[in-house]
C-alpha cells in the first residue's frame, strides 16, 4: 500500500512538472518583455546623471583581489582536505578495521569531514565569490581591508580548531554544529564582527546607486547565519572544552532542525544563488533572465525557507503540527527554487553554442540542474509517507552529496575556472584539462549517488518488510547492512574519481599561477560617489486605472510593477531590516509554539535525571560519535516498534542535553537499548564487535577498556545540568563518590557474568588498571540506563531501584553458570550493529 501511495506521489510529480513547466517558462518570457517595456518608459523619464554630463568629482580607487586570490586557494586546499576525509570515511566504513587509532574513526571523522566541506570549502568559496563581485558591483573597495584580513585569517583559524577538536572527541554531537563553544564564539565574531562589518559598510559607502540581485542574497546570507548560529548554540559551558546545551529533548531537536535545514538553506543555497546571478551572466556574457523573477525568487525563498525544518522530524516525538507545517511549507518551497534555476538556465539563451567549449559554462548548467533536481526531491522527501521510508537511511545521504557534490561544487568549480586568468592576469593554463575535470567530476557524482540511492531504497524495504506471518522478514539488522555494503563499495569509486578532477583543478590553478606577470596590475577605477540629493522616480499609476476595475485591483497592479523594489534596493539598511524581519517573523511564529505550550511535551512522572556515572558515558557516547550511526528515536510504524520496543515519547528525553534522536540508521536505533544486553555482552561488543554480532561494521573501542574517567570532571557536568532544572540533591555535592560506587556495582556484575576475573585489565603498557576506573564502565551504564524510564516505578534519581537490573541478565538458566563469549553473541542479534 505505501508503495502504491509512494508511486502514486511520484506520479503526480511528474504531471505537475509537465504542467508546470512550460506555463513557468511561458510567464517568464512574459515578465520580461513586460519588464523591457517598462525600463524603456522609465529611461526615458529620467533625468541624466551622467558624472561627465553632471560635473560631479570623481574618486579613484582599486579593487582589493589579493584577498579573493587568498580565499580561492583556501577554497583549493580545503575542498581537496573535506574530499580525501570524505573518501577515508567512506572506506573505514566498509573496512572498520582500519581504525588502528581512535582519532581516526568513522564516528570521529564524519563531523570533520561535513564541517570540512560546508564550512571550509563551500565556506572560503562563498567569501572569494563576496569579495570579487561585491566591490564591482558597488564600485568600491571593500570597506576595510584589516577586517578583509582578520576575516581571512579568522575563518582558517576556526577550520585548524576543527580539524583538531572534532578527532579528540571535543564535539556537541549537533549536525553542522559540532564545534564547542569556544569555537562558537570564534565563528560568531568573525561572521558578524568581521566579515558581516566589512561587507554592509562597503553596501553603505558604494558608488553604485542600486543594489544588484547577488548582493539580494549575500545580505540574507549573513543575516539569517549569524541569527541561525548564535541561538543554536546558547549553552552553559562546563569546562573549557565541554558545554551543555539550554535546549533539551523535543526543543533541541526543533533548534537544531531549524538551524540544520536552514543551514544548508543560508549557507548552501543562497549565497550560491548570488554567486549564480553574477558569475553565471559573466561568463555566458548575458544579461540576467529576469529582473522580476529575480525579486520573487528572492523573497519567496526567504520568506519560505526558514518554515521548512522541522519536516526532518516526520513521526517523532515533536508535535506532529509542528513537523506537519514544516511539510507545507517545504512544497511550497518548490516553486520558488525552481523559479531560480528557470531563471539561472534562461540566463544562457543565445549563448547556448559556448557550453559546447567552455568548462565554465557546463560546470555551471550542471550545478543549476544538480539544484532544481535537489529542490525538486528536497520537498518530496518532506511529505510524510515518502518520509517514512527514506528517514534514518542513505536516501538522505544521497540527496545531500546530490546537492554538495553537484550543486556546490560544481559553482564552485565553475567561479574558480573563470576567476583564475582574472585574478591571476594570465591565460587559463589549460582549458583541456578542465573539461577533463568536469567529465570526472560528472561521473564521479553519478557513480557516488546512484549506488547510494539504491542503497537508501534498499535499507527502507527492508526495514518494512514482513513475512505472510507477520514477522520481521529481517530482524536481524545487519542483514540489511550486509545487503548495501556493494552500494557502499560503488560510492568509494566515485568519490575517488571527484577527487581525482579535483587534482586536475590543483594543477590547473598552480601552472596558472606560475604564469602569472612578475608584478601584478592594479588598475585605477574612477567612479563618481552617491549624490545626497537623489530623488526616486515617481512613482506609476496603475495600468487599469480605466478598466472598470476596485481600487484594490489598482493598487495591486501599482504594487506589481515594482518600484518599492527599487526604492528598496538603493537603501542597503532598510533592505536588511526587511530581510530580518522575514526570517525572524516566521522563526518566531514556529519555534514559540514549542517552548510555551506545555502540552507538547508532557512530562512523565517516572523520568529522572542521568546519575553521575550515566552522565559521564552520555559524553563518551556523544564523544565517540555514536549518534552519527544509531538513532534513539523509535517511531510510531508497526515496523519499527515491532523491531525496538515502545515507541519513544516527548517527555522521555527532557534531561537530554543535547538530544540524540540521530538522522541516520548505520546501526539499530538504541532508544529501548536499556536493559536488553547484559553488562558483559556490552563490554565484549565494544572490544571487538564482529565477535558479538557477525558482519557488524562497527569499529573496536579497546582504548575505552584502559583509558581512565576523569572523575573530577563530573561534579561541574552536574552543577551545569542542575543549572538547566534537573532535579540533583546528593549529586550537586557527592557525585564522584556516587560515579565511582555506581562503577563497583557494575565492575561487580560484570565480573560475575565472566568478565575479567578480578576486575582488572592491562594497558598497552602492561600496568594494571582498575576497571571501575575505565570509561567503558560509565559507557556501559549509560547503555543500561537508554530507554528504562519508561517502564520503571518510581524511585529517586540514583536509587538502586531506578537503575536497569542486569547483573544476572546472562546467566544460562540450564546450567546457573556464566554464559561463554560465543554464547552471548546469540542470545540477542538485535543488538548494537
Amino acid at each position: 500500500m505505501r508503495m502504491r501511495i509512494i508511486c502514486t506521489l511520484f506520479d503526480w510529480y511528474w504531471v505537475c512538472c509537465k504542467a508546470c513547466f512550460p506555463v513557468c517558462i511561458q510567464f517568464t518570457i512574459f515578465a520580461h518583455k513586460q519588464r523591457q517595456k517598462m525600463n524603456e518608459v522609465t529611461q526615458q523619464s529620467l533625468p541624466s546623471t551622467s558624472p561627465a554630463t553632471a560635473g560631479q568629482h570623481l574618486d579613484s580607487f582599486s579593487y582589493d583581489d589579493r584577498i579573493v586570490r587568498m580565499f580561492a586557494l583556501a577554497t583549493l586546499v580545503w575542498g581537496a582536505v573535506a574530499t580525501l576525509v570524505g573518501l577515508i570515511v567512506a572506506i573505514l566504513l566498509v573496512m572498520p578495521q582500519l581504525t588502528v587509532l581512535e582519532y581516526i574513526s568513522f564516528g570521529r571523522l564524519r563531523p570533520l569531514h561535513t564541517n570540512a566541506a560546508i564550512f571550509a570549502f563551500a565556506g572560503n568559496g562563498i567569501f572569494a565569490a563576496v569579495y570579487y563581485s561585491t566591490q564591482r558591483l558597488c564600485k568600491a573597495r571593500m570597506w576595510s581591508d584589516t577586517l578583509s584580513w582578520l576575516h581571512f585569517w579568522g575563518w582558517q583559524l576556526i577550520i585548524v580548531s576543527a580539524a583538531v577538536t572534532l578527532p579528540l572527541g571535543i564535539t556537541q554531537s549537533k549536525e553542522y554544529a559540532e564545534l564547542e563553544w569556544p569555537i562558537d564564539i570564534a565563528i560568531a565574531l568573525v561572521w558578524a564582527g568581521f566579515f558581516g562589518v566589512n561587507f554592509i559598510m562597503t553596501l553603505v559607502k558604494r558608488r553604485e546607486r542600486h543594489m544588484y540581485v547577488a548582493l539580494w542574497f549575500y545580505i540574507a546570507t549573513i543575516v539569517t547565519v549569524a541569527m541561525l548560529h548564535i541561538f543554536n548554540n546558547l549553552v552553559v559551558p562546563s569546562s573549557f572544552i565541554k558545554s551543555v546545551p539550554i535546549y533539551a529533548g523535543v526543543q533541541d531537536a526543533m533548534m537544531q532542525w531549524w538551524y540544520g535545514h536552514n543551514a544548508v538553506a543560508f549557507f548552501l543555497t543562497t549565497p550560491f544563488l548570488g554567486l549564480m546571478y553574477y558569475f553565471l551572466p559573466k561568463a555566458a556574457e548575458r544579461p540576467v533572465f529576469s529582473y522580476k523573477l529575480s525579486i520573487i525568487h528572492f523573497w519567496s525563498l526567504v520568506f519560505i525557507y526558514i518554515w521548512a525544518g522541522p519536516h526532518h522530524l516526520h513521526y517523532t516525538a515533536l508535535a506532529s503540527w509542528a513537523s506537519s507545517l514544516g511539510m507545507i511549507f517545504s512544497l511550497m518551497l518548490w516553486m520558488p527554487s525552481w523559479g531560480g534555476m528557470i531563471n539561472g538556465l534562461l540566463t544562457l539563451r543565445g549563448a547556448w553554442h559556448k557550453v559546447a567549449t567552455d568548462p565554465v559554462l557546463k560546470f555551471y548548467v550542471v550545478g543549476i540542474t544538480f539544484y532544481g533536481m535537489s529542490t525538486f526531491e528536497g520537498p518530496l522527501l518532506s511529505v510524510k509517507s515518502v518520509n517514512a521510508l527514506s528517514h534514518y537511511t542513505d536516501w538522505t545521504i544521497a540527496h545531500v552529496h546530490s546537492g554538495a557534490l553537484g550543486w556546490n561544487g560544481f559553482m564552485l568549480f565553475g567561479m574558480l575556472y573563470w576567476l583564475l586568468p582574472r585574478i591571476f592576469q594570465t591565460k587559463l593554463w589549460s582549458t583541456k584539462l578542465a573539461t577533463w575535470h568536469f567529465w570526472l567530476g560528472t561521473l564521479g557524482i553519478l557513480l557516488y549517488i546512484i549506488p547510494i540511492y539504491v542503497a537508501g531504497l534498499t535499507q527502507g524495504l527492508m526495514w518494512r518488510a514482513f513475512t505472510p506471518e507477520g514477522n520481521l522478514e529481517y530482524p536481524d539488522f545487519v542483514e540489511t547492512v550486509n545487503a548495501i555494503l556493494p552500494m557502499w563499495w560503488t560510492r568509494i569509486g566515485g568519490g575517488a574519481l571527484y577527487i581525482t578532477g579535483i587534482v586536475l583543478l590543483a594543477v590547473n590553478y598552480f601552472m596558472t599561477w606560475m604564469s602569472r606577470p612578475s608584478t601584478y596590475e592594479v588598475p585605477v577605477i574612477q567612479a563618481a560617489p552617491l549624490s545626497g540629493n537623489y530623488v526616486d522616480p515617481p512613482a506609476p499609476q496603475s495600468r487599469l486605472k480605466d478598466a472598470p476595475v476596485l481600487e484594490l485591483a489598482n493598487k495591486i497592479d501599482i504594487f506589481k510593477q515594482g518600484r518599492w523594489h527599487r526604492v528598496w534596493e538603493r537603501l542597503p539598511i532598510r533592505f536588511t531590516v526587511w530581510v530580518t524581519i522575514a526570517v525572524v517573523s516566521a522563526s518566531a511564529f514556529e519555534l514559540i509554539p514549542t517552548f510555551l505550550i506545555r502540552s507538547n511535551i508532557p512530562t512523565i512522572g517516572t523520568v529522572t535525571p542521568y546519575t553521575p556515572l550515566e552522565l559521564a558515558g552520555r559524553d563518551i557516547f556523544v564523544a565517540e560519535g555514536c549518534y552519527n550511526c544509531h538513532s534513539q528515536m523509535i517511531r510510531p510504524l508497526f515496523a519499527e516498534t515491532e523491531r525496538y520496543g515502545a515507541y519513544s515519547k516527548p517527555g522521555e528525553s527532557i534531561y537530554d542535553h543535547p538530544f540524540q534522536w540521530g538522522s541516520r540508521r548505520i546501526g539499530p536505533d538504541l532508544a529501548r537499548e536499556g536493559g536488553k544486553q547484559s553488562n558483559r555482552w556490552h563490554f565484549e561488543h565494544f572490544r571487538e564487535p564482529d565477535s558479538m554480532t557477525k558482519g557488524s561494521v562497527m569499529p573496536a573501542y579497546p582504548h575505552l577498556i584502559t583509558q581512565k574517567l576523569n572523575f573530577n570532571s563530573i561534579p561541574a557536568r552536574i552543577r551545569a545540568a542542575s543549572m538547566l532544572g534537573a532535579p540533583y540533591t546528593r549529586e550537586l555535592t557527592e557525585s564522584k563518590e556516587m560515579a565511582l560506587e555506581q562503577a563497583k556495582e557494575i565492575v561487580k556484575a560484570l565480573t560475575e557474568q565472566g568478565g575479567p576475573i578480578d576486575g582488572t585489565v592491562k594497558d598497552s603498557s602492561g600496568e594494571t588498571v582498575k576497571l571501575e576506573d575505565t570509561k567503558i564502565i560509565a559507557l556501559i551504564a549509560y547503555m543500561q540506563r537508554i530507554g528504562t524510564d519508561l517502564f520503571k516505578t518510581d524511585a529517586p534519581a540514583g536509587s538502586p531501584e531506578a537503575q536497569p537490573a542486569s547483573s544476572d541478565a546472562t546467566t544460562d538458566p540450564a546450567t546457573s553458570e556464566p554464559m561463554t563469549t560465543e554464547n552471548l553473541a546469540d542470545e540477542n542479534k538485535e543488538g548494537v550493529q
